[in-house]
């Protein structure tokens, strides 16, 4: 009998965070693993600091697919992917989420005999179909063998679309494995509070960077002007890591950056964390910041006309406030009261193990732990 092997697709740093607990639970299983990395984000640098903090090998497979259309860049990335899995025959591909890298690893993998598909974070839904993600997900839940949505309410959102019950399994969400793994790490580890001279719960963070933002010149400039305001409400500066599509778009539409945003260069895993676990109030458009500042207990106000995790405004983490200047003021001032004594609503922190538990894999050599795993320190960078 041979071991167990285990695929990932992956593309984006999200995916990088929310699969690193999966991997890394297969590694505990002695469950071989093929990870294969799209390079739909293609900044290198950041991407090996990413894998370096989270203790992961380098990709197995890197196929480096960069930017294009959505049809160029998916097609690409089925063509690389169907290559790799014909040629390993994993027992299983993980997908996470909702990005052109999900899609096309669900569409190679779902169409080779033998191998089977489970979506990671399955059932979520903006019914904006507007959004690219909002297709991927929709054509991936319905594709694959084995669905983990995080919560009770997104299965029951793939039931409703006539999805058999014997296919979804509610595990959690993988990013809260991955917070509670590494937030001590880099809370003592990060200097990024010192570089930014900063002092936690002094300051505010945005993330804005999502096609429908910044993408439209009047909207990203009354995002950019609503946070502002809001933030000179509350006496607070508002540091703003710039993602490279929302810098290119600063530059293409001679927009200005408001003086009590300072914009900075994107951040790694654990500054980043840093920065989310300390900030006095989170302005993004991210859903998975949303999550991430749900479980750290930061409230956020989410720079959209609807969401795909209701559940972080359901324990009332977060709000929905679109991008017009006087509602995010308004979200700013309702959030700004907020403990963060909210209970998170994504699980028990074991959802990896949840994950393999139901798609079978275990290592007939494998030493199970009972207990969870201890938090591993990160390589040096």
């Amino acid at each position: 009998m041979t071991d167990s092997t285990a695929a990932f697709v992956l593309g984006t740093r999200p995916e990088i965070i929310k699969l690193a607990p999966v991997i890394k639970a297969c590694q505990r299983r002695n469950v071989s693993t093929l990870v294969i990395h799209t390079g739909q984000h293609y900044s290198e640098s950041l991407d090996d600091v990413f894998f370096r903090q989270l203790d992961l090998d380098p990709p197995d497979v890197n196929l480096g697919v960069g930017s294009g259309s959505h049809g160029q860049q998916t097609g690409e990335m089925v063509l690389g992917i169907e290559e790799h899995l014909v040629e390993t025959q994993p027992d299983v591909l993980f997908v996470q989420g909702d990005t052109n890298s999900t899609l096309a690893g669900a569409l190679a993998a779902c169409k080779i005999d033998g191998i089977e598909v489970a979506h990671i974070e399955a059932g979520l839904r903006s019914y904006d179909r507007e959004m690219p993600e909002e297709c991927n997900r929709i054509i991936v839940d319905h594709a694959v063998d084995h669905l983990y949505p995080p919560t009770e309410e997104t299965a029951a959102l793939l039931r409703d679309e006539g999805i058999p019950g014997d296919r979804i399994t509610v595990t959690g969400n993988t990013i809260v494995d991955a917070v509670e793994m590494y937030d001590e790490t880099a809370a003592s580890t990060s200097s990024t509070l010192s570089m930014l001279d900063v002092d936690a719960g002094e300051f505010d963070l945005l993330t804005a960077h999502r096609a429908e933002n910044v993408d439209d010149r009047d909207r990203f400039a009354n995002i950019l002007f609503g946070v502002a305001a809001a933030a000179q409400h509350r006496d607070n500066e508002v540091i703003y890591p710039v993602h490279p599509r929302a810098q290119d778009r600063l530059e293409t539409f001679d927009l200005s950056v408001p003086d009590c945003i300072r914009a900075i260069d994107p951040l790694d895993f654990f500054d980043f964390l840093r920065l989310e676990s300390t900030a006095s109030l989170v302005f993004t458009d991210s859903g998975g910041v949303q999550e991430e500042t749900c479980i750290l207990g930061t409230p956020c106000v989410t720079l959209r006309n609807g969401t795909e995790r209701p559940e972080t405004a359901f324990v009332g983490a977060n709000c929905v406030v679109g991008h017009r200047p006087d509602d995010i003021v308004a979200g700013a001032r309702r959030m700004d009261s907020k403990s963060g004594e909210w209970e998170p609503p994504f699980g028990d922190g074991h959802a990896a193990e949840h994950i393999l538990d139901d798609v079978g894999l275990e290592s007939q050599h494998a030493e199970r732990e009972t207990e969870s795993p201890a938090k591993e320190a990160p390589r040096e960078l």
